[in-house]
């Protein structure tokens, strides 16, 4: 089947390779642990790892545009796509596409990130390509929606009438991570692979209640004395303390983003994390919940379109 796209997802610690047909139906994908982070900075590397990603494919369609999203476009990437500023569509990203260019074959264009600019400025580069893959997918919905990306940086995505409009930023998964590594936390914390519910679900108790109210600074050692006083053990403290930081995540964002327990919400992302916060909406009260698989694919394509790199239901037209 012929290539009419080569989509990555190029990150800190990884990069996917997708091989796209018509209409951006996958063909063929591949991952590598060949995210920035890996490489050296200067262009051979990138070249290289590009290279091993998808070669033979380039070989096989030498005309089959390319498009990347995520970290490969940040100051530390391969060039910078400069931020795009919130409120935006997917044709404001498409129409600020960064091109690559390479001493053979396809320029290798890249997605900018979103800035939403004021006090405190806020940025996201990879998420945006998600949140508009899920539109294209949900693009029978109208209204506002709340999409939510679980990870080391939690993101909380208003959306209206398919523009993104503003967004919140948690860095709840590396704070959780950084305590358990790095602070007296971690000395009674033991880890294993089982889920413990009931502590998960104490945590967020706690974070909803008025011992809460103090924000999470005022409750994490709670997770060091519930173990020393012998309430809670150090096989639960681990799940105890992702309760405590996630409920008091969905308190700020419930805040911030003025969100009734009816607001639509979807989550995309890691199904085992996305899960937790599924679980942790249902008891902050929300009710109208629903999980997206990653939507990077249909992104990377929708803003291919926009660009009128490909077409949106059969051949590519080039590049830009």
């Amino acid at each position: 089947m012929k290539t009419e796209l080569i989509a990555l997802d190029w990150g800190t610690s990884s990069l996917r390779a997708y091989r796209l047909g018509a209409a951006g139906q996958p063909i063929e994908e591949r991952s590598l642990a060949l995210g920035i982070m890996q490489l050296d900075g200067g262009d051979a590397g990138f070249e290289g790892a590009l290279q091993q990603a998808c070669g033979d494919w380039q070989k096989a369609d030498p005309h089959a545009p390319l498009i990347a999203c995520g970290m490969v476009g940040s100051q530390q990437g391969w060039r910078e796509a400069a931020y795009v500023q919130a409120p935006l569509t997917a044709a404001d990203l498409g129409a600020a596409l960064r091109p690559v260019e390479r001493a053979a074959g396809m320029p290798l264009w890249l997605v900018p990130g979103v800035i939403q600019r004021g006090a405190l400025p806020n940025v996201m580069r990879g998420e945006e390509t998600q949140v508009f893959g899920l539109l294209e997918e949900r693009s029978q919905e109208q209204g506002s929606l709340l999409i939510g990306l679980p990870g080391s940086h939690s993101k909380w995505v208003t959306v209206e009438q398919g523009r993104l409009s503003r967004f919140h930023t948690f860095m709840t998964g590396e704070v959780y991570g950084a305590l358990l590594a790095h602070t007296i936390l971690g000395r009674t914390a033991i880890t294993r692979d089982a889920f413990d519910a009931q502590a998960f679900e104490r945590g967020l108790r706690v974070a909803q209640s008025s011992d809460g109210r103090g924000g999470p600074l005022s409750t994490i050692f709670s997770s060091r004395t519930l173990v020393l006083t012998g309430a809670l053990s150090g096989e639960a403290q681990p799940d105890y303390l992702s309760g405590l930081l996630i409920g008091h995540e969905l308190m700020a964002m419930r805040a911030l983003c003025q969100a009734s327990a009816d607001q639509p919400i979807v989550l995309i992302g890691n199904g085992a994390l996305c899960s937790r916060y599924l679980w942790a909406l249902e008891h902050c009260g929300f009710e109208s919940l629903s999980f997206a698989p990653q939507a990077t694919v249909t992104g990377l394509w929708t803003i291919a379109v926009n660009a009128g790199l490909v077409g949106a239901a059969s051949g590519g037209y080039g590049h830009v």
